[in-house]
């Protein structure tokens, strides 16, 4: 009787080198088509099911590459909605389970003793890189889809809201609650206000020491101070925080809208100042300010004069030598050594360090390319989690963050009213000042293209 010609459901199992042509096609094949050496080689069943779940993973890829490149918004939109992250997670869990164990059996059916001595290492060789991917990919998807749920879990629930004249203010504080502090204080106060439409930006820089900042006569802190804010001697705009803090009654709504009535304080002087309406903040901590750089991997800045590090006294108000010096030049930063460079306060000024403030903010945007983003979001959405507050609407990430790919691509305006624009701090002209914020903000123009 003839002897049937092998098959690889049914090998010759006396012979060597089919064996090894065999257990190669098998491992390749589950590395690139998990499913398919079981629908070839062993259990049916379970090999469909293997290529059903594969090529639905493939169509989720297809619909995501689809997504990311005709309609970036939807993609966004999902991205940033916590139960499709969740179940995002839980489907790469899945996946990864079902890719081991259709790896596991693929090594079974191989039957590593009937290869061929030098083709043994090359066929478990790539049982194990099946192993590493599946295990590496599924990882990478579910450590990303928990650091975006934890991210996430910093902005504010309910729904999304239209802009207000076309535009989207957003008050931006840099909260300076060092050891060396007693509370927290907003030393960098900005205004930021994006046109909907194409995302043209301009910045607004309030100087922290300005003085009798006015409020609209809804706002409540038109009771104690209707002629602006007076507090006896030396009213800086940045004590506003603390009276806040120091009043949660005049705000008893913050907690519950993703705010502090220090917040609130703040946010009221900024419209009292501006003459606009602001419906979202973003609050930094300034200490954890270098982690954030840490996770981009440094900022790039271009000093343009030595600056010296530390305080200009000790605590008992002797004078203090400066710690050290960041000198001119193109300068990579450190987490550490930015956070120095904005808030040093050795021989400068506040107007000086709101430059170098306003340096570190346009950095580290810089920073934030998507590539950029994707390698090291763990460490960004962790240090994110840490250092940032908002009452921006999650339902409206998604929006922002495709309204900020549009003003990257545009000239940021930059407008900070400190001397010569306001000479005085201590009674600044606030009809001037919004007067200048109606000027500014006009419908952007793309400047015409030259002439051949």
């Amino acid at each position: 009787m003839s002897q049937s010609t092998p098959t690889v459901r049914n090998p010759d199992l006396r012979s060597p080198r089919f064996m090894s042509r065999r257990g190669w096609w098998l491992v390749v094949l589950n590395l690139l088509i998990p499913g398919s050496a079981q629908v070839l080689a062993g259990n049916r069943r379970l090999g469909r099911f293997g290529l059903a779940t594969t090529i639905l993973f493939w169509m989720l890829v297809a619909v995501g590459i689809v997504l990311a490149l005709a309609a970036r918004g939807v993609l966004l939109a999902i991205v940033t909605f916590t139960p499709a992250l969740v179940a995002l997670a839980a489907l790469a869990v899945f996946y990864v389970v079902l890719w081991v164990v259709l790896t596991l059996d693929t090594l079974r059916l191989v039957r590593f003793v009937r290869l061929a001595p030098r083709a043994r290492g090359v066929v478990a060789g790539i049982g194990v890189l099946s192993l590493v991917v599946s295990l590496a990919g599924g990882g990478f998807v579910v450590a990303n889809s928990i650091a975006a749920i934890g991210l996430l879990g910093i902005f504010a629930p309910g729904a999304s809201e239209p802009p207000i004249d076309g535009r989207y203010n957003i008050l931006l504080l840099g909260g300076d609650a060092g050891p060396d502090r007693l509370g927290l204080r907003p030393d960098s106060i900005s205004v930021v206000s994006i046109e909907a439409a194409t995302g043209a930006a301009t910045i607004f820089g309030i100087p922290r020491n300005m003085e009798d900042v006015p409020f609209a006569a809804d706002s409540p802190l038109w009771g104690p101070f209707p002629n602006g804010y007076d507090c006896g001697t030396e009213c800086l705009v940045s004590y506003l925080y603390t009276y806040g803090e120091e009043h949660p009654d005049l705000y008893p709504d913050a907690a519950a809208e993703n705010s502090r009535p220090g917040v609130e304080a703040m946010r009221d002087a900024a419209e009292g100042i501006l003459g606009l309406e602001i419906p979202y903040y973003v609050l930094i901590d300034m200490q954890g300010f270098a982690q954030l750089i840490d996770a981009l991997g440094g900022v790039e800045i271009n000093v343009t004069e030595r600056v010296p590090l530390g305080s200009n006294t000790f605590d008992d108000g002797s004078p203090a030598d400066p710690i050290g010096y960041i000198e001119p030049g193109l300068q990579r930063m450190d987490g550490q050594n930015a956070l120095w460079y904005a808030r040093s306060r050795y021989g400068t000024t506040d107007y000086e360090r709101m430059e170098r403030q306003r340096q570190v903010q346009e950095a580290i945007l810089r920073q934030m390319d998507p590539a950029n983003v994707l390698l090291k979001f763990q460490g960004i959405a962790q240090a994110g989690s840490q250092v940032v507050s908002t009452d921006i609407p999650q339902s409206m990430l998604g929006y922002f963050v495709e309204l900020a790919a549009k003003t990257k691509e545009l000239p940021l305006t930059k407008i900070d009213f400190v001397p010569p624009l306001i000479e005085e701090e201590a009674n600044p002209d606030f009809a001037l000042i919004q007067a200048t914020v109606d000027a500014a903000l006009v419908p952007y123009t793309p400047s015409p293209s030259p002439s051949p």
